[in-house]
């Protein structure tokens, strides 16, 4: 594939206006673009940011509003899926390219269905990573009582007793200073084993931000795209860590299970950050799905 010359698609920092709200992204890498969407709502971009993928795309990682540098709406009642969906859709049509791939992580997964689903002729391949396709009660029943189960799944490691309690502080955080303080609290929960790398991974955590708002737009309005998943006709490819505790695997089979034709990639030794934990295995199966699609890349 011929190098992307658009100066919409050089690498560095880029600022535009989507619904005269300010949309940052940063591009780095090279071949056929993959546009990312982080987690939370409300997680900065950083630590998604992945230079095995760049090795052999164009990555676009967007800070997505309400976080970082990009803009704030008026009302937090406003950060909502379809927001997000439409913000997406802004920096694809500026972009200047006729489908791009889609990688969405955890929160990001469900702006990637939505927007896979309202625009499907701009999607190439649509990436979901440690997500589901549908969030509500017994969603988080599952996560929660693999969370009190999560010091019992680790007893070789005293500091796991802490993170229940930890995560009720999390849940209760009002302000981003409280929020961001609580995440890197509970970060070790989002791991197969996170003092197994503790040194690679304190970095990362010592780093981490968040903002409270964007978790404002969820509350009143359940997320549930099962039924609609079944009209997909996008490539779409499926990556879940088996200790991931929102569920292990559960939501991603029943995303597989809805998506004809899709792909499963489940990473045994991860739990909901397989890119930290499988690197290796997390791009290569992100490549091989490209390259299935006809995507001639390094």
């Amino acid at each position: 594939m011929s190098p992307i010359t658009s100066p919409s698609l050089a690498r560095g920092r880029h600022e535009i206006s989507i619904e005269g709200t300010r949309q940052v992204f940063h591009v780095a890498g090279t071949g056929p673009v993959c546009l990312v969407h982080s987690g939370g709502p409300g997680i900065a971009w950083e630590y998604l940011r992945t230079p095995a993928l760049e090795e052999h795309l164009t990555m676009v990682y967007l800070e997505p509003i309400g976080t970082g540098s990009s803009g704030r709406l008026d009302d937090r009642r406003d950060y909502r899926i379809d927001t997000y969906a439409r913000f997406v859709h802004g920096v694809v049509e500026h972009l200047g390219v006729s489908a791009v791939f889609l990688l969405g992580h955890s929160h990001g997964g469900f702006v990637v269905q939505r927007y896979a689903l309202d625009h499907p002729d701009r999607v190439a391949g649509a990436i979901l990573y440690s997500t589901s396709p549908v969030t509500g009660e017994e969603f988080w029943a599952d996560a929660m009582a693999n969370i009190s189960r999560f010091p019992q799944r680790l007893p070789q490691r005293p500091a796991a007793r802490e993170i229940p309690d930890a995560f009720q502080r999390a849940l209760a955080a009002r302000d981003d200073e409280a929020y961001t303080s609580s995440l890197r609290e509970i970060l070790p929960a989002y791991f197969a084993d996170y003092w197994a790398h503790k040194q690679d991974l304190e970095p990362m955590r010592a780093a981490l931000n968040a903002w409270i708002d964007p978790m404002h737009g969820e509350e009143l309005v359940p997320f549930d795209v099962r039924d609609e998943l079944g009209s997909l006709e996008i490539p779409a490819l499926i990556i879940s860590g088996v200790h991931d505790f929102f569920g292990g695997t559960r939501w991603a089979r029943v995303a597989h299970e809805s998506i004809t034709g899709s792909r499963l990639a489940v990473l045994e030794n991860s739990g909901h950050m397989g890119h930290l934990e499988q690197p290796q295995e997390f791009a290569r199966a992100i490549v091989e799905f490209v390259r299935a699609q006809g995507t001639t890349i390094s």
